[in-house]
């Protein structure tokens, strides 16, 4: 008998007086110690079909269908039910740790909570189960860290936190919706890896929501393609990989950044130049702010980037990438020489700097979080050349439009609000934005990883298609090692503020030359190959 059923699940959002469907007749089910991927794109309902399990949707929300928890249903159970389920019996781990976690409590107080409201646990057996689910799920020391707070720890180390937290009532059943996609490679793989340890030894249901289809074949048993609000494919998981007989299936399974970047050109200058560049923040204690040590963010970084040329960096995070690139743009205080097309980046005035900001743009990971929500598309994208002027002297809309077309856009749409657009269309605009100026230099700073598969396809190929049309040079900033592949003529391995590795992207692809770089290339890769086995 399954532990969780959902039948004929619809869901439906009331919106200006109409009702917008979001779930369509959704069924699946989850066996004890089985693990059951919920996969697809954006908007296709994954994450609202997870959350009506325990009706978790809000007001606006109209269900129908049923969804059983140990045969007993939960759709329209009263609130005594569902509190007794919900962090009890049915457990979730979302994907922003730091959304999820209190900032103002300590890492024992958040667990404590749970404990004393399902299990009536208190005083030192609360604190000795705590210290247990924490050493449990690989936090170090754990008894010394009780107090803790979640800005205090790392990405990876949040996440386990959060782990523990949906552990600490031992569930039947644990929702993991896209836990592993803000983590490094080889946080992910040990996430990954604790989840499964976990499940086989707790022998509970596990159910994974994800877009990562490499992902899926390595911790699934049973896979439901999602689309639209629709199951439109679902089967064991090695079946479907092998012959998916959906054509949205095998779009998924199609989607990986692949080829690679076009040559750089015989003689192009170089944009950006970088020799023992340092980056050192001072660690400053009492009353008069001595400084008694620094947090080497960059030790020493040499680096070199042409006209039409992508340099990667990757490494984990707090490994300096952003650091990095912040300094070369003159954002943050450095040592160490770095010039900009042949001149010293030190030696500008406030003035200079000014001027020279359109020559240097940036493009953030996060699409939503970089774009204003009360400015139009056309006023976002045309916000610099407020700043640093229009040299041609033609009309903003004219040139937004153009540089709309240019990144895919409707141009007919630059009056409507980020909101308004899906994610891949709110990194072209992002990425409009930092081409109408034409600059020499682009920062991109995880400009995809916030992204479903088949838009990071789409906007790697924009990316290089920019690059060969108007020269640019690109520090390409990320975690995701496929991605790096296809967008890289050279790479940069980072680890605790140094380079510990440099070179053409190939070489460092097939025969990296230290183990923290083979390290990285062995956790990318292996969930590559198991998303292509078969």
């Amino acid at each position: 008998m399954s532990v969780l059923t959902v039948s004929d699940l619809r869901v439906s959002f009331r919106q200006d007086g109409q009702l917008i469907p979001a779930v369509k007749g959704v069924s699946f089910s989850v066996d004890r110690g089985e693990t059951v991927a919920l996969v697809g794109e954006s908007g296709s309902g994954k994450s609202v079909t997870a959350l009506s399990t325990v009706s978790l949707l809000g007001a606006s929300a109209e269900v129908t269908g049923s969804v059983t928890y140990a045969g007993q249903e939960m759709i329209g159970a009263d609130d005594k039910r569902l509190r007794q389920v919900r962090g009890n019996d049915i457990s979730f781990i979302f994907q922003e740790p730091m959304t999820s976690l209190n900032p103002l409590h300590t890492l024992e107080k958040q667990l404590r909570e749970s404990l004393e409201l399902h299990q009536a646990l208190t005083g030192d057996a609360a604190q000795a189960r705590i210290v247990e689910l924490l050493e449990r799920v690989g936090i170090r020391d754990a008894a010394s860290r009780l107090g803790a707070y979640p800005h205090q720890l790392s990405g990876g180390q949040r996440q386990r936190v959060m782990i523990a937290m949906a552990l600490a009532n031992k569930p039947d059943i644990l929702i993991a919706d896209e836990p592993t996609t803000a983590l490094d490679v080889t946080i992910q793989a040990q996430i990954l890896e604790l989840l499964a340890n976990l499940k086989r030894d707790e022998g509970m249901g596990l159910l994974f929501i994800t877009h990562d289809l490499g992902i899926v074949r390595r911790i699934a048993d049973k896979v439901c393609v999602m689309k639209d609000g629709e199951i439109v494919e679902a089967g064991k998981v090695d079946e479907v990989f092998a012959a998916p007989k959906h054509d949205y299936t095998r779009k998924l399974l199609g989607a990986q950044a692949v080829g690679k970047p076009a040559p750089v050109p015989e003689g192009a200058e170089v944009v950006a130049e970088t020799q023992d560049l340092r980056v050192w923040f001072p660690i400053q204690k009492g009353f008069l702010k001595r400084t008694v040590g620094h947090v080497k963010a960059v030790n020493s970084a040499t680096l070199k980037v042409r006209a039409g040329e992508t340099l990667g960096v990757v490494g984990e995070s707090g490994s300096g990438k952003t650091t990095l690139a912040l300094a070369i743009m003159r954002l943050i205080a450095s040592q160490g020489q770095i010039s900009f097309v042949g001149e010293d980046v030190h030696g500008w005035s406030t003035r200079d700097l000014r001027k020279r900001r359109a020559q240097m743009q940036i493009v953030f990971q996060d699409p939503f979080g970089s774009l204003s929500p009360r400015m139009t598309c056309a006023q976002i994208i045309a916000e610099g050349l407020g700043v640093h002027g229009n040299p041609g002297g033609r009309p903003q809309r004219e040139l937004v439009a153009e540089v709309m077309e240019e990144v895919g856009l409707n141009p007919a749409t630059m009056d409507r609000y980020p909101h308004e657009f899906s994610g891949g269309q709110r990194q072209r605009i992002a990425i409009a934005r930092a081409m109408i100026l034409r600059p020499k230099l682009v920062v991109l700073d995880e400009p995809t990883s916030a992204l479903d598969m088949t838009v990071q396809v789409q906007i790697v190929d924009l990316l290089r298609d920019l690059q060969v049309k108007y020269g640019l040079a690109y520090l390409f900033i990320s975690h995701d090692l496929h991605v790096v592949r296809a967008m890289s003529h050279r790479v940069l391995v980072m680890k605790d503020g140094d380079v510990v590795e440099a070179g053409e992207a190939e070489s460092i692809f097939t025969a990296p030359q230290t183990e923290y770089a083979r390290t990285l290339l062995a956790a990318s890769m292996e969930g590559k190959a198991e998303a292509e086995a078969g």
